[in-house]
């Protein structure tokens, strides 16, 4: 009978100490995860937006839309 109550009393103090350490490693990889999208929201996606803001207004106010002489040459072929 003893040795009964010592086999369970050592499955669940096993139990625990398993189900302790995949919690552990379950919310290691979550905060991981929370962390690299908060910075990727708040520090990466702002300045990749001003970026590219800053490129589209580059290419507007240099091209207009018109092609070189030698742009136009070479796409008809000449």
């Amino acid at each position: 009978m003893i040795g009964s109550l010592l086999t369970f009393f050592a499955v669940g103090l096993i139990t625990l100490v398993v189900a302790g350490v995949v919690l552990g490693i379950v919310g290691a990889v979550f905060s991981l995860t929370i962390g690299l999208a908060s910075f990727l929201l708040f520090k990466v996606a702002p300045i990749l937006l001003v970026g590219w803001i800053v490129v589209k207004m580059f290419e507007k106010s240099r091209s207009k839309g018109s092609l070189s002489e030698a742009d136009r040459r070479w796409l008809e072929g000449e």
